[in-house]
């Protein structure tokens, strides 16, 4: 018998097997369940008397399992779609209003803006049945490789995202800008505010007293392990969201100041006779389109902006091709990774320029497995809308069935918990992986019965 039977069978002659499952069928078959052991009293803040109280005591091997969170779909796929769900509704409730963010924000100029890394080399391109790059003559750089290519590549090509020439190719480049995104974000952010308030003839520091600019931004991998920003701009009133702006600050002006914003935003990294002198700026390849609350031809939806950074937000490093999800320790570490020679090769740089003293702060080697790039997957502005803590307390109190409890001033919670370990035992991930199954069967199986049931109602 293996040991992964002898796990299984340990499993169902346990008298709380049953116990156990339901539990890791309340965490949606988390892959990587993180367990505590305690209690909780819930009590009348004046009389005393006990409301409610639970404890860990008579739970299987005396802890409770508690989803991991991880929002890498390559780790656990069920957390990773609460992460996606919960990442919708915050977008969603900053265009469309919800979350205790008023409806008219829908009014409100708003804009998604794309926003990519500029060029370190000519790459293999997927143009949608498209020739890469078709040149007339055979030119070939100082290293006697081809400048062009006349193959059509298809998305999962090998081929696509990987330097023509990588002798020629701005390895050092493209790590700095990984690793100075953050700050361009930031320049970005700030030219954005500095062109409104030049438009309306205040001053810098005033423009919170007429208008106040948000944002919302998701940073997604390209095919050659570039980073480009997909980000959600409204302008609001000072009053808060909803509040209307100024008449004067139109969406064309808005997408003046992100045009000439993303222009001019720009880093400079120190001299070093390691890499010489880099400047840092975004793409030639920008796109502004204004979002609409209904369908139009002209922009995405609400719900189409949200879907689409909610599909992104799950992708680790290591699904895209451009990295790994997980810390690498030394070049050993960069040899032996499943990935391409390109991302093998932008590890590597990372690994030499971590070295540098004048690069030390910069932690490059730390972040080696995601190219430089040490930046949340999504970052917001704090008057944008909801956060991932409201809705998962609110996720909490609805499933406890206590709306509204935890700030109710007439009860006292005292808890007591510690932490008791984490991951499932061979047979246990099994099991875990079968619940994980069935509820994405079911969920597709209920979104199904309303897609027909929607389809139904059109023709009747």
């Amino acid at each position: 018998m293996s040991d992964v039977d002898r796990d299984i069978s340990r499993l169902v002659k346990d008298p709380l097997f049953s116990r156990w499952k339901e539990q890791i069928k309340a965490i949606g078959g988390c892959a990587h369940p993180v367990y505590l052991s305690g209690s909780t009293l819930t009590s009348d803040a004046v009389t005393g008397e006990v409301i409610s109280s639970y404890s860990t005591a008579g739970e299987p091997g005396e802890r409770l399992a508690v989803r991991c969170r991880n929002r890498r779909a390559s780790v656990c796929e069920p957390c990773a779609y609460l992460h996606a769900g919960d990442t919708f509704q915050l977008i969603r409730a900053g265009l469309s209003g919800g979350k205790n963010v008023p409806a008219t924000v829908r009014g409100q100029p708003r804009l998604f803006v794309t926003l990519t890394a500029p060029s370190f080399g000519p790459v293999h391109r997927v143009l949608e049945g498209e020739y890469c790059r078709p040149r007339r003559d055979d030119p070939r750089c100082e290293h006697g490789r081809r400048l062009g290519c006349g193959l059509v590549h298809a998305e999962d090509d090998p081929l696509a995202g990987l330097p023509l020439c990588p002798d020629c190719y701005d390895y050092v480049g493209h790590v700095l800008w990984h690793a100075h995104a953050g700050r361009l974000w930031d320049r970005f952010t700030t030219a954005v505010r500095r062109h409104l308030a030049s438009a309306g003839g205040i001053a810098r520091s005033k423009l919170r007293d007429h208008l106040v600019v948000s944002f919302a931004k998701a940073a997604e991998y390209q095919k050659r392990a570039a980073i480009h920003f997909h980000a959600v701009v409204r302008l609001d009133g000072p009053a808060g969201p909803g509040a209307p702006s100024p008449d004067w600050a139109t969406a064309e002006l808005l997408t003046d100041a992100v045009h000439a914003a993303a222009a001019a935003a720009n880093v400079r990294v120190p001299e070093s006779d390691a890499y010489g002198t880099e400047l840092l700026m975004f793409g030639g390849q920008l796109a502004v389109r204004p979002i609409w609350a209904f369908a139009d031809d002209e922009g995405p939806t609400d719900e189409a902006v949200a879907a689409y950074v909610a599909k992104y937000v799950s992708k680790g490093t290591a699904e895209t091709g451009a990295g790994l999800d997980y810390r690498v320790t030394t070049l050993d570490d960069i040899h032996a990774a499943v990935v391409t020679h390109h991302v093998r090769a932008l590890m590597g740089t990372c690994w030499r320029l971590g070295g540098l003293p004048e690069l030390e702060h910069l932690r490059l080697r730390s972040w080696a497995h995601s190219l430089g790039y040490r930046g949340h997957i999504l970052t917001k502005s704090r008057r944008y809308s909801t956060t991932y803590g409201a809705l998962r307390e609110e996720r909490a109190e609805y499933q406890r069935g206590t709306p509204g409890a935890t700030d109710n001033p007439d009860v006292i919670t005292e808890s007591n918990w510690r932490y008791a370990g984490s991951g499932h035992t061979p047979g246990a991930a099994l099991f875990a992986a079968g619940i994980a199954e069935d509820i994405a069967i079911n969920r597709q199986l209920a979104r199904e019965a309303r897609e027909d049931a929607e389809q139904w109602g059109e023709w009747l």
